[in-house]
């Protein structure tokens, strides 16, 4: 049994990671931490979890804790993951791992040293559609891969309002932009299925200076971009269209083309309102249906019901690899890897040029 803590289980985490781990053998959450006592005390007599904390200091110290979940925001997680390796526990961070992709690589070799299991949620990775969709492109379902276009919404950010529990995105520092977090899962999900990116050129327009925060009458200053647009290749040779647009208001789809010599594969989604690294999806060859095999749904979760099924995919990952003593997929140095994709687009968003991604 894998005793797990939670720290930041007030938010995202109380629909996500908590519904999962309730959902999967093997795991017992048996530690919550939030920023107050009060708070931590209702999370924990929600999901029934025996003990609560105000900081996660005391949950990464506590006995019954081996692996810590880093659900806080983005700004906040090199410092409890610096504490979680000190403490030898097994750590599973949000996306992004940290504001720096200089940071990334340091927590990802720090991660090693400590000799204990880490891994980023990258759960798009672990879609039973993403990995039906590599299998059918690397089995040569449409013979050689050409080219893979992607169009996805970003909303509710990058929008000219944002929610005001999201205003402390528009700053760079705050690691949540459309770049950052809604890029950074549908550029993990699509290399998944096509292959790494390892060429890029782009532009991150950023059409608002000042954004509304709605419902209060003010405005704040925006420094982060509203759409990402890249062109770049792929290590098969393919090339790779991407546009992410943001948005204000709740995310109105996505829609991907995978163009092979001997036929074109196209991923949409089966309902509105929700991302790529979320959901089912509907999957078509030569404007045929093709439905994902059973085999490949393993976790006890519809997947219309939103983010849990493909977390819950993960945490199977994760507890795999900690059986066996490997590393899981997506790791720390995944996601320093990815760090430096999206560091990289941002240089070539800035020079104009054409950056290569190691």
């Amino acid at each position: 049994m894998i005793r797990t803590g939670v720290v930041g289980a007030g938010g995202w985490a109380a629909g996500s990671h908590l519904p999962a781990l309730a959902g999967l053998a093997g795991y017992e959450v048996t530690a919550v931490a939030t920023t107050r006592q009060e708070s931590a005390d209702r999370v924990a007599a929600d999901h029934g979890v025996p003990l609560a904390f105000a900081g996660a200091g005391p949950l990464v110290a506590h006995d019954e804790v081996d692996l810590v979940v880093v659900s806080v925001k983005a700004p906040e997680h090199a410092k409890v993951i610096r504490a979680a390796l000190e403490a030898g526990k097994h750590v599973l961070s949000e996306w992004p791992l940290t504001v720096d992709p200089a940071e990334a690589a340091e927590l990802a070799e720090l991660a090693s040293a400590a000799g204990v299991t880490h891994a980023v949620v990258l759960q798009g990775c672990h879609s039973p559609d993403a990995r039906f969709v590599a299998d059918l492109v690397a089995g040569g379902r449409i013979g050689r891969l050409e080219a893979a276009i992607m169009v996805a919404s970003g909303g509710p950010l990058g929008g000219a309002s944002i929610h005001p529990d999201l205003a402390w995105g528009t700053e760079p520092s705050g690691g949540t932009s459309v770049l950052t977090i809604m890029a950074g899962h549908f550029l993990a999900t699509l290399e998944r299925m096509a292959g790494r990116l390892v060429e890029v050129s782009a532009r991150l327009p950023r059409l608002y200076d000042r954004v509304a925060v709605a419902g209060t009458g003010r405005t704040v200053a925006n420094r982060v971009p509203g759409q990402v647009l890249l062109h770049g290749l792929l290590d098969g040779g393919a090339t790779a269209s991407v546009a992410v647009h943001g948005g204000s208001g709740s995310p109105d789809g996505f829609f991907v083309k995978l163009v092979g010599s001997e036929g074109t594969l196209t991923v949409t989604p089966p309902r509105p309102g929700t991302y790529l690294h979320w959901t089912d999806w509907d999957i078509e060859i030569g404007g045929e249906r093709v439905a994902v095999p059973d085999s490949y749904r393993t976790v006890p979760f519809d997947p219309a019901a939103g983010p849990v099924a493909n977390i819950a995919a993960l945490y199977q990952e994760l507890a795999r690899a900690i059986a066996a003593g490997r590393s899981p997929y997506p790791d720390f140095h995944t996601a320093a890897r990815h760090h430096g994709l999206l560091a990289a687009i941002e240089r070539a968003a800035g020079t104009g040029g054409t950056e290569e991604i190691s």
